[in-house]
């Protein structure tokens, strides 16, 4: 059986691999612990896992809300994205503190050729965006197994 498996697209070689830790910081790619950006950059960890019928992508993102995601397919390429702004205000009599943060990733992968584009669901629970990939009937015949008897 051959294995065929989903190929992240390269924009910029300071982006992690598929393979690097989850959530690992970026400022150790940008030297001098990223002080001069005033935050840590994260990108989430992604699984791609592969069945008989599908395509599983699992991308770790805790702490974001279903809404937060924008899954694109344009030809056979899926982008997986997310921005979300927080702000917060705390006021007291002596002083206003004010917090914000601003979350946003991009991550883009090639399609196989035997995926079901009509048919791409995603769910998010428990911090984690799973997309299911279903593969085209024939590629679900092709994939069935089969015992050759020696005569």
């Amino acid at each position: 059986m051959s294995t065929k498996s989903l190929t992240r697209t390269r924009s910029n070689e300071m982006f992690p691999s598929v393979f690097d830790d989850f959530f690992r910081s970026w400022n150790e790619r940008l030297g001098s612990s990223g002080s001069s950006w005033g935050r840590t950059m994260t990108v989430p960890a992604v699984n791609i896992s592969e069945n008989q019928n599908e395509y599983m992508v699992s991308v770790a993102a805790p702490g974001l809300k279903k809404n937060d995601f924008n899954i694109d397919v344009e030809g056979n390429m899926l982008t997986i994205s997310c921005e979300k702004e927080e702000n917060m205000e705390e006021d007291s009599h002596r002083h206003t503190r004010r917090e914000y943060s601003y979350t946003t990733f991009s991550r883009s992968f090639t399609l196989p050729e035997d995926v079901t584009k009509d048919k791409i669901e995603a769910t998010y629970e428990d911090g984690v965006l799973r997309i299911n990939l279903p593969k085209t009937e024939q590629a679900k015949k092709a994939a069935t197994s089969k015992h050759i008897s020696v005569k």
